[in-house]
């Protein structure tokens, strides 16, 4: 229908009756609340937007003609101007017909540290296993990839070690914009990156599937074996263990203080991650690319409550054999939605896809038959990557006590003509493009 993605125009609706007036988004603040004066207390914000794009876990998904009030980085309320008083006394930014959402939140990012063409900080290949490995020590407080994904209106990124090999380390949750790394920091460790299918294989000879699935699984079982004992001494049951950098991510997945995002692309790898590491192992876990034919494994995740966090490939060729295929071209999003999953998000990648163009992935989803009543599309860039990396309680929906990190856009986030016009972090305004000059 398009001739491409850049004249997509996307008609999909913000509420869920067309026509229907759009509902107040529930755990509105009453009028007034934390008003600002008190000794020692920030001064508030307060955004008027034409929309609030909310994307709560659950309920109404817009607010119109939407008040969000801000104070000490957290957002205070969020209702409508009918219904939700500003202070008096509050830094008051009429945004006209822009709209706000929360920021994005892309889980597959390699681009927080060194340029990743020139140097390999983030693929130390010891073993074909390395848990204790982190890539925190990298980090490039605002370099310049992150300012262009802020630009983008990614606020919160997962910066993981590459896919050299099966298990290359730990990840890091941290804001995009902040300027200290003290700052960036949202969770360390932010996850065990877990590699299947096509490195080290193809590199490094002897490598085969059926011994990288071993080797892996091995390492599993003797991770949570480390956890075990720590728990069986907290306990009192037990000597104190010997401790063992290795091995002590698995304390933080067994307490769901981390996850295991999962690069896994083909059905058989996929299977792989959802039955024995979300099965058999019981660790939460995520599937991280999903790519290729593995939304054939879509029904298998969603009743192991696995979320699918796709890309940066957007489509898939339908094949009938090894070989034989029927030319169709699919939408990896779609089919995954087909199967009936429901926690279905995006990632970039970065910078195979550039950070910034993260919600692109959406828009791909939705060219390409994603289902968006709901706002999909959007939830797929903000609440479902916050609940698939444990951090909902901080980031991903506009709720009261969450960090303020905010996004004033001109339209859909998955119409490629929206433009980011600016971005709060933490109630702070980290990027504006009539201010700073556009980036993206």
């Amino acid at each position: 229908m398009f001739g491409s993605l850049q004249a997509l125009v996307l008609v999909l609706p913000l509420v869920g009756d067309a026509g229907a007036p759009s509902q107040p988004v529930r755990g509105v603040a009453p009028a007034g609340l934390g008003a600002a004066g008190e000794p020692g207390v920030e001064r508030g914000l307060a955004l008027l937007a034409r929309k609030a794009l909310v994307c709560v876990a659950d309920g109404p998904q817009v607010v119109d003609e939407a008040v969000v009030l801000v104070r000490d980085g957290r957002i205070e309320a969020v209702g409508t101007a009918a219904e939700l008083a500003v202070p008096e006394d509050y830094e008051l930014h009429d945004l006209g017909e822009r709209w706000l959402m929360p920021g994005m939140i892309d889980l597959h990012c390699h681009v927080a540290g060194p340029n990743l063409f020139q140097t390999n900080d983030i693929n130390d290949m010891v073993y074909l296993t390395n848990p204790g490995l982190r890539v925190s020590p990298a980090v490039i407080p605002d370099n310049g990839a992150l300012r262009r994904g802020v630009a983008g209106g990614v606020t919160s990124v997962l910066y993981i070690p590459g896919s050299g090999t099966n298990m290359g380390g730990q990840g890091v949750l941290l804001k995009t914009g902040m300027p200290l790394y003290e700052q960036m920091e949202i969770r360390n460790p932010g996850s065990l990156k877990l590699a299947q299918a096509g490195n080290p294989e193809r590199y490094l000879g002897g490598v085969g599937r059926s011994y990288m699935n071993w080797n892996t699984r091995d390492t599993f079982v003797r991770g949570v074996a480390y956890a075990k004992g720590w728990e069986a001494f907290e306990r009192g049951e037990v000597e104190r263990p010997e401790k063992n950098l290795q091995f002590e991510i698995f304390r933080s997945l067994r307490n769901r203080e981390a996850q295991v995002s999962t690069h896994t692309q083909i059905y058989q790898v996929v299977m792989t991650t959802i039955t024995m590491v979300a099965g058999e192992l019981d660790l939460p876990v995520f599937i991280d690319h999903g790519t290729f034919d593995g939304w054939r494994a879509g029904a298998l995740a969603e009743l192991a409550k696995v979320p699918a966090i796709l890309g940066p490939r957007a489509i898939s060729r339908h094949r009938l054999g090894p070989v034989d295929t029927d030319g169709q071209i699919h939408g990896v999003a779609a089919k995954y939605q087909e199967q009936g999953h429901t926690r279905i998000g995006f990632n970039t990648d970065s910078p195979v896809i550039p950070q910034e163009e993260l919600s692109l992935q959406s828009a791909s989803a939705v060219r390409y038959g994603l289902a968006s009543s709901n706002l999909e599309h959007v939830r797929g860039l903000t609440i479902v990557p916050a609940q698939a990396a444990g951090i909902a309680d901080r980031v991903g929906s506009l709720e009261p006590g969450k960090d303020a990190d905010l996004l004033v856009i001109t339209g859909d986030p998955a119409d490629p003509r929206t433009s980011i016009e600016s971005v709060w972090i933490e109630g702070q305004r980290i990027y504006d493009a009539a201010r700073d000059g556009r980036r993206w």
